[in-house]
Formats: structure tokens, C-alpha cells, sequence
């Protein structure tokens, strides 16, 4: 929400138009089933970066999903966020996550074509006790803002 905030209130051009698509149901698998805009390109998802042992996540840099348990997420749309990343000095880490899902895996499953991507905040103890740092907040909401204005 404070994306959507910060472009309203900065007046920020945006070369595209972003739908912003909040939703519950991304932990049952069918989240982002339905109700994508028509036109929709790109689709990244925002959820979180599981970081623990065996993880390549940090709760000090957003996070950028490789592949999930459905499978690779697109590699030139990654490649845009990572791209996006090193041009503002961002922090990131690129990981896998082999046992989740997210709202636009569910997309891709129910037929849309369209490019997917998945991003997050790093969090330790996903479902349990989350934690994270400001700085991986901070990463975050820097990349959704510098792609809502990235040609």
C-alpha cells in the first residue's frame, strides 16, 4: 500500500499502466486465478523471501525468486529486477524456494500468458515467528517503485 501511496503523492509518470492486485488467498494456491486485467504483460508477485539454512535469502535485501515448487519464474523479467537492482544500488539476493508457491505461479497454472516474477522482503521463520530488517523492507518497496518507472 505505501507504493501506491508514494506514486500518488510524488506524481510520479508512470510509463505503463500498473495494476496492483492485493490478495489473501496465496497460501490456498488460487489467489490469482481470476480477475487479472485483460492487457496484463507482467505479473511479479510481492511476498517474502524465505531465509534460513540452505537459503541464499537475507533479511537485509529483497529477495528474488529463481523458481519455485511450480517451476522457473521468467528469466528476462528476473533479469529486469536484478538489472534494476545493480543500476540504484539495491541489495538482493536471488534464491529458490522448492516448497512454495505464489499468487503468480497460481496465475500461470490457470492459463494466463504472461510473464511472472516473484520478490519479497527476506524473512526468517516463515509462518512461525517472521522477522526481517528495515533494510529489506526498504530494498523492497526501492524495487517496486524503480520498476513502476523503468521503460
Amino acid at each position: 500500500m505505501y507504493c501506491i501511496e508514494y506514486i500518488h503523492k510524488h506524481s510520479l509518470t508512470l510509463p505503463y499502466t500498473i495494476n496492483f492486485f492485493i490478495s489473501n488467498y496465496e497460501e490456498v494456491g488460487h489467489g490469482a486465478t481470476a480477475a487479472i486485467p485483460e492487457k496484463t504483460k507482467e505479473f511479479i508477485a510481492v511476498d517474502m523471501g524465505a531465509a534460513g539454512l540452505d537459503q541464499n535469502s537475507s533479511e537485509y535485501a529483497v529477495s528474488i525468486c529463481a523458481k519455485d515448487s511450480s517451476g522457473p519464474y521468467d528469466y528476462e523479467l528476473r533479469q529486469k529486477l536484478v538489472d534494476i537492482c545493480c543500476k540504484n544500488s539495491i541489495p538482493y539476493k536471488i534464491d529458490i524456494y522448492p516448497f512454495y508457491g505464489s499468487d503468480a505461479s497460481a496465475a500461470v497454472r490457470a492459463g494466463w500468458d504472461i510473464k511472472t516474477a516473484l520478490m519479497g522482503p527476506g524473512i526468517f521463520a516463515s509462518h512461525g515467528y517472521e522477522r526481517t530488517h528495515i533494510e529489506s523492507l526498504e530494498a523492497t518497496v526501492q524495487l517496486v517503485l524503480q520498476y513502476s518507472v523503468v521503460e
